[in-house]
């Protein structure tokens, strides 16, 4: 990470880290305090009530999304993305499709490509990604349909991002504690960078430290931040 990127991941975080726990699920002390369970309650409400006026604010232009996906390639509207949220529950959710039909089957002559490490596939130039997939892509637009998630309750507005299934069973057992709480749709990884950030280890610290210093006020930082990092684009493809 570069520092500039550092010095503002510090203005973000401001208390302390706390021990962790060797089970990767186990949430830290304070999760247990009166104080946090009044606020996680409190975030559970802000993601129904957010993601519910989302998706109706959003629905003119989630149909005229629908309709650009359509007729800019062959294959279905939405993208079945099959990932692994809270506890390493798995569950099906939905993107707006950016790849041609047959990209998972194209992915394995692309592995020598990856410009992230670890288990996770990320390339600036990907040849399976369409002409409107592109355009979503810069501004997170293929990433609305999550509000759905959101209101089902498999994920957050603010959280650790969900990993694919196939890339699950890659994790190391420390990485895994991400999924200690439920999911996001936005992160810390996705306001200091996103694809920037090409070290899979680091991604997974960020994350790691989200967990260990919640707090309803940091969720509405990264909020607020995410905002920002969708105009600049900046790390998106």
């Amino acid at each position: 990470m570069t520092t500039s990127t550092a010095a503002e991941g510090a203005r973000l975080l401001e208390p302390a880290l706390e021990p962790q726990a060797e089970d990767p699920f186990v949430l830290p002390p304070r999760y247990a305090t009166g104080s946090i369970r009044a606020q996680l309650a409190m975030k559970r409400c802000f993601d129904i009530l957010g993601a519910s006026l989302g998706l109706l604010v959003l629905s003119p232009i989630l149909g005229a999304i629908a309709m650009a996906v359509r007729l800019d390639s062959r294959g279905p509207v939405f993208y079945q993305w099959r990932v692994v949220g809270i506890r390493g529950h798995h569950f099906i959710g939905y993107k707006f499709r950016t790849m041609i039909p047959d990209a998972e089957e194209r992915r394995a002559g692309l592995e020598s490509r990856n410009e992230m490490t670890g288990p996770v596939f990320k390339m600036r130039n990907d040849p399976r990604v369409t002409r409107i997939g592109r355009f979503l892509r810069r501004f997170s637009l293929d990433e609305l349909p999550q509000l759905w998630s959101v209101v089902k309750g498999d994920m957050s507005l603010v959280g650790p991002r969900p990993p694919l299934q196939t890339e699950w069973s890659r994790f190391e057992p420390w990485q895994r504690r991400k999924l200690a709480v439920r999911p996001g749709a936005t992160c810390l990884w996705q306001v200091l960078g996103r694809s920037d950030i090409r070290d899979f280890n680091e991604w997974v610290r960020l994350d790691l430290e989200y967990i260990d210093r919640w707090s309803l006020g940091l969720d509405f930082k990264i909020l607020s931040a995410t905002l920002f990092a969708v105009v600049r684009s900046k790390g998106a493809y």
